[in-house]
């Protein structure tokens, strides 16, 4: 699956299906989803287009990977917490600069819980972790935190 960041609105991800049928997911900033499909006689044209609020999404993603498969997991929804991927755009103002320098954790209560760097992953990155641009930050807070917290990262 390819994603494509979209400034000020999100993440597209594609995919293709075994039968060949494409499909994206728009993940925006505000939490809510747009799944879209495609025509199989032209590609480029939308077939369907749904936008959904986080809510709805999350019902579906339920409904496709039910929780109770995965007891274990932290039903992060229940709690009004989302986790979420922030790409760090080689533009930004934090490239190279230190973690902590964000004040992410204090301005927003949002936790930086990973960050994925080229093929690693670095997990529970402290203060002193010094950021890079093309690092995703994997970030777990309440929806508006985690908004604020793109914004502090991409504030374009």
């Amino acid at each position: 699956m390819g994603h494509t960041p979209l400034p000020g609105i999100g993440v597209r991800y594609d995919l293709a299906t075994r039968e060949g049928r494409r499909l994206s997911v728009i993940a925006h900033l505000d939490g809510s989803r747009t799944l879209n499909t495609y025509r199989t006689d032209d590609p480029d044209a939308t077939a369907l287009s749904l936008r959904m609020t986080a809510e709805e999404a999350g019902a579906v993603i339920d409904a496709v990977m039910p929780a109770h498969h995965s007891p274990n997991l932290l039903a992060t929804a229940e709690l009004g917490l989302v986790a979420e991927r922030v790409e760090l755009p080689a533009g930004s103002p934090w490239n190279g600069r230190l973690l902590g320098e964000t004040r992410m954790r204090t301005e927003t209560g949002v936790s930086v819980v990973a960050v994925l760097r080229r093929t690693e992953a670095i997990p529970s990155p402290g203060p002193d972790f010094r950021l890079a641009g093309g690092d995703t930050l994997i970030v777990i807070g309440t929806r508006e935190g985690v908004g604020v917290a793109a914004g502090i990262l991409d504030p374009r």
